[in-house]
C-alpha cells in the first residue's frame, strides 16, 4: 500500500477532535524546539561576545538557510515557508544578541 493510502486510511479513522489534539501536540513540540534553539543561540551569542566576534555571521546564516531548504525538500514541505521561518528565527536571535550587548 502506498504512503498516501496509509495516510488516507489513518485520517479516515481519526475524528476531527483527535486530529486537533495531534496538531496541539505538534505545536507544543515546535515551541519546545524553538525554545531549545533559542537557548543554544543565546549561548552562541555569549561566546561571540567573549571572543569579540560580530553578532552577524553571513556565511553561517547562509549555511542555515541552505540546510533549511534541504530539509524542506527531504520532508516535502514548501522550502519558501521553511526558509521564511528560519529567517525569522535568525533575525529574532540577532535582535536579542544586539540588545544583550
Amino acid at each position: 500500500m502506498a504512503d498516501n493510502d496509509t495516510d488516507r486510511r489513518r485520517t479516515d479513522e481519526m475524528n476531527l477532535d483527535e486530529l486537533r489534539e495531534e496538531i496541539q501536540s505538534i505545536d507544543r513540540e515546535l515551541v519546545e524546539l524553538i525554545a531549545q534553539r533559542t537557548y543554544v543561540a543565546e549561548t552562541i551569542a555569549a561566546v561571540k561576545e567573549e571572543q569579540g566576534l560580530p553578532t552577524t555571521d553571513e556565511e553561517q546564516e547562509q549555511a542555515v538557510m541552505e540546510r533549511a531548504g534541504e530539509n524542506a525538500e527531504r520532508f516535502d514541505v514548501d522550502s519558501n515557508l521553511v526558509k521564511a521561518v528560519f529567517r525569522l528565527l535568525i533575525e529574532l536571535n540577532k535582535v536579542e544578541q544586539r540588545e544583550s550587548r
